[in-house]
């Protein structure tokens, strides 16, 4: 058969009907426990009840009006969003990398409003990656995404991952703001130590830059708190959200504090669909849901269970695990054989994950994932690495 579809991605013959929380069901009646939750997005799993009875009872009342109008549920939305974390004001987005998009030209503006223009550079980091934008794509700098597509869009400076000495020679007259995530996702599950983020917020201070996080994967749960930053100690000026604030929703959004606000007045930056009324009630209901009592100790208990049981496969799988790594339920193996390969493994064993930087598959359960659906994708795992090992050790021994 013959799809329509642009082929830009690499799809795997394999179609679902229907999701159940952590579970997905393929039009073939096969079960597959869902551990990639649509890269992150769905935070809550497939169908949860409160998201689905939100979105259906606005969709019935109104889908989409105009922000040239004031929508209640978008200002419920922002305030909370402000409540929880250290910003005053959000912009909402379809996704992450316009959320990035609002963040980029939101310190590009900070600087011009403050009467310094010519500061517009931001210093990113190798291996980063903040979207499929022309802007998005020149911040993480990466080869294999900007290659075709004409000359790099200009006022990005890639540095080294945690080398802070070449985040001081990066800043010159011309740089605004610097920007990172706090765990590059894509990047291979790459933690950036807590001491080097503190570090970034003091030059930033010291320098007069703005300091900017990309949480579009770490933010809303999936570090076990709210927002990834909170366990620094610091804050950054602007953030960017997106993925699991809609639970599923295209829905994305851009905090900042005033004063990083500035320069966004009246007629700098908008967007047709941005914080729509379905896409508002989707974002309330999973507030919600994360912000319940109880919830976010609940997801980190299950992610310290996911990582020692982890641990333990690691020390009977070295011939296949190299590595674990994360936060929360943002987890990494790094991989001794191509990470495709377990990929594909694992999805033999209706277990779905994803690949990622640095020869990493990152393990994404649902924030609702419970301890029997931890201790089966442990065991699809084991299963899978056992027989990973074998086709190793025969490789081996061809090859001899």
């Amino acid at each position: 058969m013959i799809s329509h579809v642009l082929p830009t991605y690499p799809r795997v013959d394999l179609a679902f009907e229907r999701g159940e929380g952590a579970w997905l069901i393929a039009t073939n009646g096969e079960r597959y426990l869902d551990f990639t939750s649509g890269v992150a997005v769905n935070a809550l799993g497939h169908s949860h009840p409160q998201v689905v009875e939100a979105v259906s009872e606005q969709a019935k009342k109104l889908i989409h009006i105009s922000n040239l109008f004031r929508i209640p549920e978008g200002e419920r939305l922002a305030e909370r969003l402000c409540d929880m974390s250290f910003a005053d004001t959000v912009f909402f987005t379809n996704s992450g990398a316009e959320a990035l998009e609002c963040a980029i030209k939101t310190a590009r503006k900070y600087q011009s409003a403050s009467g310094a223009p010519e500061r517009y550079r931001i210093v990113t980091f190798e291996g980063a990656f903040h979207g499929r934008t022309l802007a998005t794509l020149a911040a993480g700098g990466q080869k294999k995404h900007l290659d075709g597509f004409g000359p790099v869009v200009d006022g990005f400076d890639q540095v080294p991952f945690g080398d802070l000495n070449a985040v001081k020679r990066a800043i010159g007259p011309a740089t605004a703001a610097i920007l990172i995530e706090p765990v590059q996702g894509e990047g291979g599950v790459r933690v950036v130590p807590l001491s080097f983020l503190r570090a970034l917020r003091a030059l930033c201070d010291e320098r007069g830059l703005l300091l900017v996080f990309d949480e579009v994967q770490t933010g809303i749960g999936r570090t076990g708190d709210l927002f990834a930053y909170e366990r620094t100690g610091i804050a950054p000026d602007i953030m960017a959200l997106a993925k699991a604030l809609g639970g599923g929703f295209p829905l994305g959004a851009c905090l900042a504090t005033t004063e990083a606000a500035k320069g966004m007045t009246a007629g700098t930056h908008g967007s047709t669909f941005g914080g729509n009324p379905l896409a508002m009630a989707a974002g309330n209901a999973v507030l919600d849901v994360v912000l319940a009592p109880g919830f976010l100790d609940r997801v980190r208990q299950n992610a310290l269970l996911f990582k020692q049981r982890l641990a333990e496969l690691k020390d009977r799988h070295a011939a296949v695990i190299a590595e674990v790594r994360g936060e929360g339920l943002l987890i990494g193996l790094r991989t001794t054989i191509p990470n495709g390969e377990v990929v594909d493994a694992l999805r033999a064993e209706k277990l779905l994950t994803v690949a990622a930087g640095d020869n990493v598959v990152r393990l994404l359960p649902p924030l609702i994932v419970s301890d029997a659906e931890i201790a089966d994708a442990v065991a699809r795992i084991d299963r899978a690495c056992d027989k990973l090992a074998q086709t190793k050790l025969l490789k081996a021994g061809a090859a001899r």
